[in-house]
């Protein structure tokens, strides 16, 4: 079991598109793991791999109850979002101590290559809808608090220098 540290904001990284991912490899499989110890530590229902500094497009999204059963994604894009939207407090292990309530469509079709390398499509509902559209905007170098108001972000933003 490996935890790995999660990038303090502002690292730029946070800022940067990951690069797609060609294959999976057993490199890629360990990445996943340690995405996935790291989601259990904090605890999360989710993690992009920029959030640990790997600028690849992986991603691990678990919001089941019993916990064990997180989704391994790899280069996941977004094919469908519903009109209906689900609010949700989110929060980022890059910025501790603050959060925010985004409205996000409440279900999403989302392609990904997954851990046997095979294309695949999923729906994701509910919480684990929230958290692939949250992880996914981290592979493409954006924050949750991007979707915030400038007023808004910036009083987050500013209350979390307060506790930094």
């Amino acid at each position: 079991m490996t935890v790995r540290k999660c990038l303090p904001w502002p690292d730029k990284r946070l800022r940067t598109a990951a690069e797609p991912v060609a294959e999976i490899t057993d490199e890629i499989r360990a990445i996943w793991t340690d995405m996935i110890d790291t989601m259990e530590a904090m605890p999360g229902v989710g993690l992009g791999a920029p959030q640990i500094g790997v600028m690849l497009r992986l991603a691990v999204v678990d919001g089941s109850a019993e916990r064990g059963r997180a989704v391994r994604l790899a280069n996941p894009e977004i094919l469908h979002a519903s009109t209906q939207l689900r609010e949700h407090e989110e929060a980022s292990p890059n910025l501790p101590g603050v959060s925010a309530k985004l409205k996000r469509p409440r279900a999403v079709t989302v392609r990904y290559m997954d851990e046997t390398g095979s294309l695949t499509e999923r729906d994701f509902v509910g919480i684990e809808a929230t958290s692939v559209q949250h992880q996914i905007d981290h592979l493409n170098g954006r924050m949750y608090f991007d979707n915030l108001s400038k007023v808004k972000r910036d009083m987050l933003l500013r209350k979390a220098r307060k506790l930094a």
